[in-house]
């Protein structure tokens, strides 16, 4: 036996609404229109945030990499610093 019902025959229509159902779904449908946008625009700014920051630490990693290295100093260097302490 299936636990669903029957679809019936017509379609059943709500009633419709009353004058204050209405001004609070036009609200309601506003409101969500609004934070829509605003997450749409948040977005949108945390992505072109997201690419400077990547496209700057891209051209840092360039700039470290073309510097050439610094020697390191000698173990004799090393003992003339340290024994002029």
């Amino acid at each position: 036996m299936s636990d669903t019902l029957p679809a019936p025959a017509l379609p059943v229509s709500k009633p419709p609404l009353s004058r204050l159902e209405t001004k609070a779904e036009a609200i309601s449908r506003a409101a969500m229109e609004t934070i829509h946008q605003e997450v749409a625009r948040r977005e949108a700014k945390t992505a072109q945030l997201r690419a400077a920051r990547l496209a700057k630490e891209a051209a840092e990693r360039a700039a470290v990499a073309a510097k050439p290295a610094a020697p390191k100093p000698s173990a004799a260097a090393k003992r003339k610093v340290a024994s002029a302490r």
